[in-house]
């Protein structure tokens, strides 16, 4: 007989909910460990129980580069939204007149604009961030830039590979063309010089069997 269909409900039996907690936690760590072995991805799992004790697994050497790795890129996530909603390049408020010097000028003179001798330890700490979601955007915006580059190239080369192609084949056909057109003048040029050869090609048989 098959299994009944599990109720997604909280078990209230104590013992049955320990039992099947033990038993989901060890198959859920075994497919985490093959995930992370047959598809080389980085994988954690962490599981507080019901007691607050804790089990964890990690592919990496350790859950906390996992997770530190998950903190960078849900700030990344983040930084990129609030920019995509605003409407703006950068989020730090950047003037527009600096936007048409280049990158350290603008920089430099940003920072000048903000005084940063006369801010306190929170003001520059504020900054800091400020300053490297500039250019966590930045990057983001150069790799978004260089990926649309990458594949207009890509298009590019394909289309050029279907005219190479394209071209080769007119040209294998008018080779074809002009093969058969030599072959029709060479034939009728024959003809031509010998206009009674045929016609001794019976004969020449006729007498060939007389001999035999």
């Amino acid at each position: 007989m098959g299994r009944g269909k599990v109720q997604m409900k909280r078990i209230e039996d104590k013992t049955s909910r320990q039992v099947t907690f033990s038993k989901r936690k060890g198959g859920l760590m075994k497919k985490a460990r093959e995930l992370a072995v047959l598809c080389d991805v980085e994988v954690a799992l962490m599981i507080f129980s019901d007691r607050g004790r804790l089990y964890e697994f990690s592919s990496a050497e350790s859950i906390g580069k996992i997770l530190e790795r998950y903190r960078i890129h849900v700030e990344e996530e983040i930084a990129v939204r609030q920019s995509a909603e605003k409407g703006k390049r950068y989020d730090a408020g950047f003037p527009a007149q600096l936007m048409d010097t280049g990158p350290q000028q603008m920089i430099q003179r940003y920072l000048e604009e903000q005084n940063i001798e006369e801010k306190n330890m929170i003001e520059l700490t504020q900054l800091e961030k400020e300053l490297d979601m500039i250019l966590r955007q930045t990057r983001f915006k150069k790799t978004q830039l260089m990926m649309e580059g990458l594949k207009a190239l890509q298009e590019e080369q394909q289309n050029l590979r279907r005219e190479k192609t394209q071209v080769e084949e007119e040209m294998a056909a008018m080779r074809s063309d002009q093969n058969a057109n030599d072959h029709h003048q060479s034939h009728a040029l024959e003809q031509e010089s010998n206009p009674h050869a045929n016609d001794y090609t019976p004969q020449l048989q006729e007498a060939m069997l007389h001999l035999f």
